[in-house]
C-alpha cells in the first residue's frame, strides 16, 4: 500500500487542499483522497505534488513498511 505525507507537507507550506489542487491542476477532492491514502497518484501526479513541495517525490510517498 502506498503511504503519503501529504496532509504534513501541505501543513508546513501552509497550503489549503485547494491551493495544492489550482498549484498542480486537479481537484480538492482529489488531494483528500490523496491524503486519505483512498486514491494513490500516478507517477506524473505525486511528481508534481513533490515538486510543489520542492522536495523528492520518496520523501513524500512511500511503500508500506519502507519507513
Amino acid at each position: 500500500m502506498l503511504k503519503n505525507s501529504v496532509r504534513e507537507y501541505r501543513a508546513r507550506f501552509r497550503f489549503s487542499q485547494q491551493d495544492l489542487a489550482d498549484k498542480i491542476g486537479v481537484t480538492r477532492q482529489t488531494i483528500g483522497l490523496i491524503e486519505k491514502g483512498d486514491y494513490a497518484p500516478s507517477v506524473t501526479l505525486a511528481l508534481k505534488i513533490a515538486a510543489a513541495f520542492q522536495v523528492p517525490v520518496e520523501e513524500v510517498f512511500r511503500l508500506e513498511g519502507e519507513e
